[in-house]
């Protein structure tokens, strides 16, 4: 079905330059040392909470991202999955603008899994929704979670993507922007980065 409004959606797309204004807007980018959350460090980090704090301006991140989606993966999406705790925001847009419902993933014993009544039946065709993708191992094991729920996951969509272009998550991708930022090893860490001290700004400790 796609989104259901269609005037909506084929509006004219935010450029990079727009979306990293929202960032700005809500202090979510940031510049300094940061362990991410799949234990690699960077010189700069985009908070999506912070910027998905506003409702206003996630709802309106929510409809950007669900516009670019390609139109054979959005005609298929019937539900929106996401891993908690940072997708579940950016879920729940995406299931707005696209009129489906949205459920969000977490790990109790450290494997996804559905809980709090949520369900998929099987052959449900979902998209997966995260806030940032940096390795992909985090949407590779929340697609797979999904799976073992008997559904299936036709697309991935998240705010940021982090990878370079390197993650592989088995099935098309689709970010709002793309940042290209360094990220080093902890013992690999330039000496004008190691002289800042490290601080963890995600939800999750590093691995």
């Amino acid at each position: 079905m796609g989104c259901p409004d269609a005037p909506k959606c084929r509006r004219a797309m935010m450029s990079d330059d727009e979306i990293l204004a929202e960032f700005r807007a809500a202090d979510a980018l940031l510049e300094g040392h940061f362990i991410l959350s799949s234990g690699l460090r960077s010189p700069r980090y985009l908070q999506c909470a912070r910027v998905l704090m506003d409702p206003a301006r996630a709802e309106r991140l929510g409809r950007e991202l669900a516009a670019r989606l390609p139109k054979n993966v959005a005609d298929q999406v019937e539900a929106v999955v996401s891993p908690a705790m940072g997708g579940v925001i950016v879920g729940h847009e995406m299931g707005r603008a696209l009129g489906r419902p949205a459920m969000f993933l977490e790990r109790p014993q450290g494997v996804f899994e559905l809980r709090r009544g949520f369900h998929i039946d099987r052959g449900t065709k979902v998209l997966m929704v995260e806030d940032v993708v940096t390795t992909g191992l985090s949407s590779r094991e929340a697609i797979e979670a999904v799976r073992a729920a008997g559904g299936e996951v036709v697309g991935e969509a998240a705010l940021v993507d982090r990878s370079g272009g390197s993650a592989d998550l088995g099935v098309p991708f689709t970010p709002l922007i793309r940042i290209d930022v360094p990220t080093y090893e902890a013992d690999a860490v330039p000496a004008e980065l190691a002289a800042i001290p490290a601080i963890k700004p995600g939800s999750r400790a590093a691995a």
